[in-house]
């Protein structure tokens, strides 16, 4: 049979294989070579894995679908820059597993928010974030304060993104449950919202 244009149209099964084939061999050539580029797989200078309270910090804030609402990647544009600071590049999310660059913005980008408030600027906002931002629709999640954070995991979690490449020491893996000790979901959370971007300002 004469593969025509109209022939594969004509020709469901065909043009399913075809349509399968095409998406396949073009997202191939688009992701393989990111692999091999250094700019993708290297961390930029200043870069450290998150610490056990940070990824305790994280592991709320996927839950808890913040990245829904916020994003963590700002784009080379100036009207981003001049609001959120330097761009974002791929150096900076290696020990991200995902990462959590995003496009919707309900709210602001949160890639570089660490240190622009202080902890109880984060608590109060937080708790009811009308407190701050009166016009805001974020919820509120005061019940973070009232729960202990689970510290049972974080060692076997640290240990899992160590065999994809984070650089955690078996010290670090050792000592991770402790460092939660006492602390609250909303403590951990803060953690991680504080660490955002704010290791690298200095070489930006």
């Amino acid at each position: 049979m004469k593969l025509t244009h109209e022939s594969i149209e004509r020709n469901v099964g065909l043009l399913m294989v075809l349509i399968v084939l095409v998406i396949s061999v073009g997202g191939l050539l688009e992701i393989v070579p990111q692999f091999f580029q250094k700019s993708t797989t290297t961390p930029v200078e200043g870069l450290k894995p998150y610490d056990a309270v940070r990824l305790s910090g994280r592991d709320i804030y996927l839950r808890e679908g913040c990245y829904n609402c916020h994003s963590q990647m700002i784009r080379p544009f100036r009207a981003e820059t001049e609001r959120y600071g330097h761009y974002s590049v791929a150096g900076e999310f290696v020990y991200d597993h995902p990462f959590q660059w995003g496009s919707k913005r309900t709210g602001p980008d949160l890639h570089r928010v660490g240190g622009r408030y202080s902890d109880e600027w984060h608590r109060a906002h937080l708790n009811n974030p009308r407190d701050v931002v009166p016009e805001s629709n974020m919820p509120a999640y005061a019940f973070l304060a009232k729960t202990p954070v689970d510290a049972s995991t974080i060692a076997a979690k640290m240990s899992a993104l160590r065999s994809v490449g984070v650089p955690y020491t078996d010290a670090e893996i050792g000592e991770a449950g402790k460092l939660l000790e006492g602390k609250t979901e909303l403590d951990v959370l803060i953690a991680y919202l504080q660490g955002l971007g704010i290791e690298l300002k200095g070489a930006k």
